[in-house]
């Protein structure tokens, strides 16, 4: 059998997973930015639009607000049901609800679709200043770029400042870039499995990712949008490579060991159930993401250094005033402890660095949501003032 994801083998509309216009809007809401975004690497980008999602009611006084950001292939639905518009259910749905750690009758929590992604907010896949799809031509972004882009969605929302920014991976970057940034305007800090600066062994492992998209004959140096082509095959295995780092290899060995799959003969054109597994993400990324956010989005995690531009990365750290907490988890092989042990360690406010146990690596941030329920519950308030009763509507509203 062949094990290497064909674009013949994925059932897309066009060249790319990403939301499209014209597609169900499910839960999202969209805020579009008046004027160009200034970039850290130069020049701006026009027609900034992001796309979010809220749950719960915001309270008269906006004291119980929550941003809650994503990882690399995260987006903005992090709680709810797979639905159309949304092909897969939210990634943090048990944290997010009522009686959850973030109760929703009592918080109200944002999600922002991170700018250079494709599930509605600016990428390579939306629409340039020439009403083509920017592919290509998408600018160079950073951290900053992106965290100054969700405080226009703040200040949108009348947000002055967050209750709590949580984030992990890509998002825990992006949290930390808001702590430092706007230090006056967050309460609270978590951070999960992320860093003050990415490793050279991180940007080594984008790297080959990197290289396996562009290395399709279909990335067309990124426009490939509209041509009915796109760089499956690299994504996919951008995303195997990327998968193995997720997760640790005792649970591989544990799950999978020299298994083939089914009744599969590896000797003979088959597969291990380990290869199988692979391929399953693969495709289950192809279907709903764009290559070219892909690139953007990890080039813009190999630039992550707090530090750049502010005297290094202890005079970075010392602007962080929110209560945080900085979070590793023991098996993570991509983004190990002794990263967040640095980080804790530059931060006064910071009590840590705290250990989230698990077998499943990298990963671990998203699927110990009871270890990460506990952390939450010590930085925000137990009783924060409850939306007016008048106001109160049910957590998937999508008005503010």
């Amino acid at each position: 059998m062949n094990s290497v994801l064909t674009p013949s083998q994925v059932p897309l509309p066009s060249a790319s997973g990403g939301w499209q216009e014209g597609d169900p809007p499910g839960r999202r809401r969209w805020h579009l930015r008046a004027d160009p975004l200034p970039l850290e690497a130069g020049g701006e980008l026009p027609g900034v639009r992001l796309a979010f999602e809220t749950w719960g009611q915001l309270a008269p006084d906006r004291s119980n607000a929550v941003l809650v950001l994503h990882a690399l292939t995260g987006d903005s639905h992090a709680a709810g049901h797979a639905e159309p518009g949304h092909p897969t259910a939210g990634w943090w749905d048990a944290l997010i609800g009522p009686g959850r750690a973030l109760d929703t009758d009592r918080w109200f929590v944002v999600a922002p679709n991170v700018l250079g992604g494709c599930q509605g907010s600016t990428g390579p896949s939306s629409s340039g200043p020439t009403g083509r799809c920017w592919g290509g031509a998408f600018p160079f972004l950073t951290q900053r770029d992106q965290v100054a882009a969700e405080a226009g969605l703040a200040d949108a929302l009348g947000i002055d400042r967050w209750a709590l920014v949580v984030g992990g991976s890509m998002g825990g970057m992006r949290a930390l870039e808001w702590a430092v940034s706007h230090p006056e305007r967050a309460d609270a800090l978590l951070l999960l499995a992320t860093a003050a600066a990415a490793s050279a062994e991180q940007i080594a492992w984008a790297n080959l990712q990197l290289h396996a998209i562009r290395s399709d004959p279909n990335w067309r140096d990124g426009n490939y949008h509209g041509t009915g082509r796109g760089p499956l095959i690299g994504l996919g295995l951008a995303r195997r490579l990327a998968h193995v780092t997720y997760r640790s290899e005792p649970e591989l060995q544990v799950r999978f060991g020299r298994f083939p799959q089914d009744t599969e003969d590896p000797w003979h054109g088959g597969r291990y159930q380990v290869e199988s597994y692979l391929d399953h993400h693969a495709a289950k990324l192809v279907r709903r993401f764009d290559a070219g956010s892909y690139v953007v989005l990890s080039e813009a995690m190999n630039s992550h250094d707090v530090g750049r531009g502010r005297g290094g990365l202890r005079a970075a750290l010392s602007r962080v005033t929110a209560r945080t907490l900085v979070v590793g988890v023991d098996s993570d092989r991509l983004y190990p402890p002794s990263q967040q042990a640095d980080l804790a360690a530059g931060i006064i406010t910071s009590d840590g660095p705290r250990v989230i146990e698990s077998p499943h690596g990298h990963d671990g941030f998203l699927i110990e949501v009871d270890q990460v329920a506990a952390l939450v519950d010590e930085l925000l308030p137990t009783h924060p003032p409850p939306p007016a009763p008048e106001l109160r509507r049910h957590s998937h509203d999508r008005r503010p």
